[in-house]
């Protein structure tokens, strides 16, 4: 595995540990949904219910497949090998990447603009400078708005154990 990949993964780790104790948590999934939920006031109902059910589904895929002690909760350690065999959650991960893009989408024109993307993606936890490179790199329209395919690709490549050099890289803050 890259070490970029390994950097992505533990971002993501932290971010998803919502209370801090070192460990992934349904409490902690359910928690982020809400957030991102409420980051986009314009997207429909079905937009929403889909967010919060692709949380919990990649809450109970990982709770399945990498709580390897069975304790209701999975460590950073557990949580790196979702990389490793990344095939074992594609639908997952690709479900939860168009659910993303649709809410961050309300008017369903297939085109993100910038403060919707930057809402969902600071409720994630995401850093604002590094969300608003990652938008940049994702060569936003003249209008200020990326496409929806564009993003979603680069969801599914960032949790990709062989890729460097992608646009999600953007996302790792970089040592001062």
């Amino acid at each position: 595995m890259r070490s970029e990949a390994l950097d992505r993964v533990e971002l993501i780790f932290r971010l998803f540990d919502s209370n801090g104790n070192g460990y992934i948590e349904s409490d902690d999934f359910e928690l982020t949904a809400e957030r991102v939920v409420e980051a986009a006031p314009r997207a429909s109902e079905a937009a929403k219910n889909a967010m919060i059910a692709a949380y919990r589904k990649h809450w109970s895929i990982l709770e399945a497949e990498l709580d390897a002690d069975r304790d209701g909760r999975v460590s950073l350690e557990e949580y790196c090998s979702c990389v490793l065999s990344p095939e074992r959650f594609d639908d997952t991960l690709t479900d939860f990447a168009e659910s993303l893009a649709a809410l961050a989408d309300p008017d369903e024109d297939g085109l993100i603009h910038r403060p919707d993307f930057v809402a969902v993606m600071t409720a994630i936890g995401f850093e604002f400078d590094n969300i608003n490179t990652l938008f940049d790199a994702l060569e936003p329209t003249e209008d200020d708005q990326v496409r929806v395919l564009a993003w979603v690709e680069s969801i599914k490549d960032y949790y990709s154990p062989d890729k460097a050099g992608i646009v999600g890289d953007h996302l790792v803050p970089t040592p001062a």
